[in-house]
Parts: structure tokens; sequence; C-alpha cells
């Protein structure tokens, strides 16, 4: 295996849990510093964590959907009050399969054979404070896909399970992106604030002459998550395609000023959430305030809540931001992943972001395709740890020092 020109699988699987992201990645070594990405090309400034620069190039990406049968069981597995431990093991090794299958076709489809591979898992369970559990306070996460089946089939060693090392340094085990975010957004003259709409929505902090050991990063709530299970639950389709059945409906505002009012909404990163804030219990409660109007509006509704939850995020943090500078901290917003996609949403959240004058881009304009961001971010993440080097950013994390992430299985 050559260090120079290495290609890394990158693998992530959502809480949306609608498939598989696969990122074919070439990585490098620069030890020359560059303060402004090109093309999708990118270069991180050195650091006293980050020792040498990492440069990488994407080969290509690709989607892979779960079968119906197998989405319900992980969604069934997701933040389960029971279940059989037999079928949670069955599924950590269907998984690993299903991961390398997906490898292996994009592996074919590109015409390159991976070296490594980074697979995030499919996240379970995520709990990034620590609650008392048999007399002591303990902190948890759940990424399931067996790595050992994915070394095996790929023939490649595999990194996986990242998040419980930031778990261990004190920290909440999410956002892992904000390390892929600053090596490709950062700016010597525009300040931008990533965001990521996945299942939840998270985002990047980036501004102008900011180190990789300042950023701050946190999820913002909801993103896809409720919008697919409003969608599924009230019209049988798994989400609302490009967003066109939100764009019949009517936004009820009193409910979503009610919801806002949640402790999560409320509480100062860094902060994390998944289904156990906004899983099938949250969405029970939505439809319940949402029973005595149309169908479409409750539709609406959720995907409104994404983008003012958003902006209510970017408005909370970017004021405290603004308060002793010249001009505002951000003028950029950078988004990718799912939501991307949803037409509707777009268009809220360039609404709601005019009055902070935040200009709205997508990852794409930077040669980043937004379906592919994360699986490239855990590709990235995958090649720092067979490096030996930390890839956590604490200040987005709470972590009380930096960590080399995952885990690693040899074929």
């Amino acid at each position: 295996m050559t260090e120079k020109g290495m290609i890394v699988a990158g693998v992530m699987s959502g809480t949306s849990a609608d498939g598989i992201n696969v990122a074919l990645v070439r990585m490098g070594e620069d030890k020359r510093a560059s303060s402004a990405a090109s093309g999708s090309r990118a270069r991180v400034a050195h650091a006293p964590t980050r020792p040498v620069l990492t440069s990488f190039g994407l080969v290509g990406h690709a989607e892979y959907s779960y079968s119906k049968k197998v989405r319900a069981a992980v969604l069934a597995a997701m933040n389960a009050s029971r279940a059989s431990v037999a079928d949670l093991s069955r599924l950590n090794f269907l998984l690993g399969e299903l991961y390398s299958d997906a490898v292996l076709a994009t592996e074919r489809q590109f015409r390159v054979k991976a070296d490594l591979v980074g697979c995030h898992g499919q996240t379970l369970y995520h709990q990034g404070e620590p609650l008392r559990f048999l007399g002591r306070k303990i902190a948890a996460t759940w990424q399931t896909g067996e790595a050992a089946i994915i070394a095996a089939r790929v023939d490649a060693p595999t990194v996986s399970d990242f998040r419980p090392a930031d778990l261990a340094a004190g920290g909440k085990g999410a956002p892992l992106v904000p390390f892929l975010d600053y090596m490709l957004f950062r700016d010597s003259h525009v300040g931008r604030i990533v965001q990521n709409i996945g299942g939840i929505a998270n985002l990047t902090a980036i501004p102008v002459g900011t180190a990789i050991e300042e950023v701050v990063a946190f999820d913002t709530g909801p993103g896809n998550m409720v919008i697919d299970a409003v969608t599924e639950k009230l019209f049988g389709q798994p989400f609302d395609r490009g967003g066109r059945i939100a764009a019949s409906g009517k936004v009820l505002d009193q409910i979503i000023h009610e919801l806002l009012r949640r402790d999560f909404f409320r509480r100062d990163p860094p902060k994390t959430a998944g289904r156990e804030e906004f899983g099938r219990e949250f969405v029970r409660d939505f439809l319940r305030s949402c029973r005595r109007c149309r169908k479409q509006d409750a539709v609406a509704t959720a995907t409104a809540l994404t983008a003012k939850s958003i902006a209510d995020a970017v408005r909370r943090y970017a004021a405290q931001k603004s308060l002793l500078a010249r001009k505002p901290a951000f003028q950029e917003m950078i988004l990718s992943g799912g939501g991307a996609k949803n037409s509707t949403l777009v268009a809220m959240l360039t609404n709601e972001l005019a009055p902070l004058g935040l200009r709205l881009r997508f990852s794409d304009e930077f040669g980043l395709p937004s379906a592919a961001k994360e699986a490239v971010a855990f590709a990235v993440l995958a090649h720092e740890t067979w490096q030996r080097r930390a890839s956590n950013v604490p200040s987005a994390t709470g972590a009380k020092r930096a960590a080399v992430l995952g885990k690693i299985s040899y074929p």
C-alpha cells in the first residue's frame, strides 16, 4: 500500500436510514500550506495536532438504497426500548455485507481498488450526555455494521466506530464532519457556516482567521428525519421528493413556535441530537399537534421546522460572534446533504437567512457533491486514523483533548 495517492472508500448511512453512500477519495500528503480550496481538492493548514498536511481529490461516489425490509429493520432497531439480541447481532453482520457490496460495486463503477475503507456504520443509539446507569454516569453510542466483514470482503483495512474515542475524551462523539468542513471551506476573506441537512441537521461555523482548534460545530435539530417520518405516516412515501407535498401545504406557525421552545433548541453548544430527540416519540407528538390540519400542512410544517430551527441556531450563534466585530461574522452558508435536494426546504431556508445577510451556496460549487459530503468526510477521517493523527475537533464536540478516532479491522 503506497501512502501517496492512497484510495480510501468512505461509507455513510445516516439517521434517515434510506441507504448507503460511498465515496472514493484519493488521499495524499503535502507539506506546503494552502489557505484556499480549489475544485475538489483541499488542504488543511498546519496545526500542532495536525503535523502533516492532507490533500484529497474525489474520484467518484455512488448511492445505494436499502430494501424496504432492511430499512424497516434498521428503523425498528433505532432507539428501541426492546429488541432481540439475536436480531441485533444479525443486523450487524447483514449491514457489514451490504456495506461491502456497496464498496465493491463502486470500485467496479470507477475501476479503482480501495486501499482503505472508512465506515461510519448505522447509528442505532447515541447519547452524548452522561446519564446514570447501574450506579454510574455513562455516555454511550452504538454504530452497527460489522467492520471485520467489510475488511474481509473488500480486502482492505477498515476503520470504523469513530465516535467512542471522542466520548472517551470527554466529548459528545459528534459532530465529526467539522474536520472536513474546515479543510474545504475555510476562507481568508469570507466567514462561512457549513450546514449539512441529513436525518439530523448540523452546522460548522468558520469565521475568518479561525484555527481548527477554535471551530464551533453542533447539531441544530431535525434535518430530513421528521419530514420523512411524517411523509411516510401520512402519504405512505419514504420522503417528500423535491418538497412537492410541502409546497402544497400551509405552515402552521404556532406549532413551530411551541416546538422551538423545547430544551434542545434553547441549549447552548456543544450539543448533538439523534432519534432520541427527534424520532418516533417526537413525531407522534408532532402529528398529534397537527391532527386538525390537512396532511399537506403537516408536511409543510415539518419542513418549516427544519428551516426555522437552522436559522434560529445561526441567529443565536452568529449574533454572539458579531457583537464585537465591525461587520457580520458570516457572509455565506454552504449547504450539503439530502436536504439540499428538497427545493421547498431550500426556499424556506433562503427566506429565513435573508434577514441575517447570509448568501446560500451549495457544496457542489466547491467540487463536493452534496450527497457525497459525509461519505467523503469518513474517508478523510479514516485516512487520518491510518496515519495515527487526531481528527476530532474538541471545540466542536466538547472533548478535553484531540483524539485519534476509530478502530481498525484487517483483512
